[in-house]
């Protein structure tokens, strides 16, 4: 990403990188030992650059990207026995999107606000309605799957057996 794009891209993304709402994620694991705040600056920067390249909405997959896991309570904190549909991956989004509408309502339209509730398609089964709204779903799961493999690759490197 070259330093223009970048730029645009923090300019759109710092007031809400800044606040402090927003600073907690850092304290939020999402996999392993990366925070969420970590893993949605990487979902933005990639919703970003595949929005780039197909002349899409830039600033609603920047915020899309940034707030799709911004729901309030880190999920290894729940501790209760929940039904598989009352569980961390298919509530987050619903979450997500509410906790957003309370600290950044004014950065929210109904793009982005789709995106976030639809991002975990095909766990939920209603797909999202945009554009946007889909290469938010594959940069998440792109951003996720390379956790994945970059941890099992550390592991292979190690002699570790998977």
């Amino acid at each position: 990403m070259n330093s223009k794009d970048l730029s645009y891209w923090y300019e759109i993304a710092k007031p809400i990188l800044d606040h402090p709402e927003y600073q907690k994620r850092k304290k939020y694991m999402h996999h392993g030992d990366t925070s969420v705040y970590t893993h949605s600056v990487g979902v933005s920067l990639r919703a970003f650059q595949i929005g780039k390249k197909f002349n899409l909405d830039l600033k609603s997959l920047i915020i899309a990207g940034l707030l799709h896991d911004f729901y309030k309570t880190p999920w290894q904190d729940v501790k209760e026995h929940l039904p598989l549909f009352k569980r961390h991956g298919f509530t987050h989004a619903k979450d997500a999107l509410l906790n957003s509408r309370i600290y950044f309502s004014e950065y929210l339209n109904p793009t982005i606000e789709n995106s976030i509730l639809r991002h975990m398609f095909p766990l939920n089964k209603i797909p999202p309605k945009t554009k946007e709204g889909f290469v938010l779903t594959i940069a998440d799961k792109l951003e996720s799957l390379d956790l994945l493999l970059s941890k099992k690759s550390l592991l292979l490197s190690l002699g570790v057996r998977i």
